[in-house]
């Protein structure tokens, strides 16, 4: 297999569709503008965007005949300050269109970096602190089953991947979302796992990798909530890599955490969703 940066330096940048998730609400004058901040260097692309009143979902879709039926909500990370939007956003959504797989990019509305904090406190400070995010992702989920048909998915086979912050979003949609907006599986990647965030036999079955440098300890967020998913019984997936920090998304070369995409390829392989 291409080395997952070659492949995404040769994809288009065009996505097929954006929707708006609250096109008729109003935005409140208050806030301000979208900020985005582009980061990149040496041709690229890598933006933080801030400050987000309009949440949507850009759509990228592979082709039919490659389409395996599935598709994934992708969250990206910023500690809910800020989303890096490109690096854990688009260029994911690019790379699962390669193993047929529809890649749906949520642009949340951000609850601010200071509730990243006491959203880590435990359960009730999680749902309040990060509750605009929650509420994006669970609309979000709702939207992608209702277009299955004319995205050609299959409605039981919708999963939600997250990054670090997006972690913390699609776990806690793993466990408190209802029915209508819960993952069918979720992809975990550097996630911050709020304490007492306890799994049941209703939780998705789950992937999840970090690396052992990331400054977010994996014994406190990775290897908590994987045993709770074994615990209760739900099938579950941990790589723990030797090196590859914080925030490696699928551009690093040259750390063991460049592997994950491969191995995340092969597990959603044999998971046979939608079957």
């Amino acid at each position: 297999m291409k080395p997952v940066l070659a492949v995404l330096l040769a994809l288009p940048l065009v996505a097929q569709q954006t929707v708006l998730l609250r096109p008729d609400a109003e935005p409140d004058p208050s806030a301000g503008p979208e900020k985005v901040e582009e980061r990149g260097a040496g041709g690229v692309i890598d933006r933080a965007i801030s400050n987000v009143t309009q949440p949507s979902l850009t759509v990228y879709l592979p082709p039919k005949t490659k389409s395996t039926g599935i598709a994934i909500l992708i969250a990206p990370g910023g500690g809910y300050g800020h989303l890096a939007i490109d690096k854990e956003g688009h260029d994911i959504a690019r790379w699962l269109n390669t193993i047929g797989v529809a890649g749906v990019v949520l642009k949340y509305r951000l609850p601010g970096g200071a509730n990243m904090a006491a959203s880590l406190e435990d359960m009730h400070s999680a749902e309040t602190a990060a509750h605009v995010a929650i509420e994006d992702a669970e609309l979000a989920m709702r939207l992608i089953r209702k277009h299955a048909a004319a995205w050609n998915v299959k409605p039981n086979a919708i999963g939600m991947m997250g990054f670090s912050a997006g972690g913390h979003l699609a776990a806690m949609l793993g466990v408190i979302a209802p029915p209508d907006a819960r993952p069918d599986f979720l992809a975990l990647l550097y996630p911050a796992i709020p304490r007492g965030l306890e799994a049941t036999s209703t939780t998705p079955r789950a992937f999840i990798a970090q690396a052992d440098d990331d400054h977010l300890a994996p014994r406190d967020n990775s290897v908590r909530f994987y045993l709770a998913l074994k615990q209760a019984k739900v099938p579950a997936e941990l790589l723990v890599f030797s090196s590859g920090g914080h925030g490696f998304g699928v551009r690093k070369s040259g750390r063991t955490s460049a592997a994950w995409p491969q191995a995340f390829a092969s597990w959603l392989a044999e998971q046979q969703l939608g079957r």
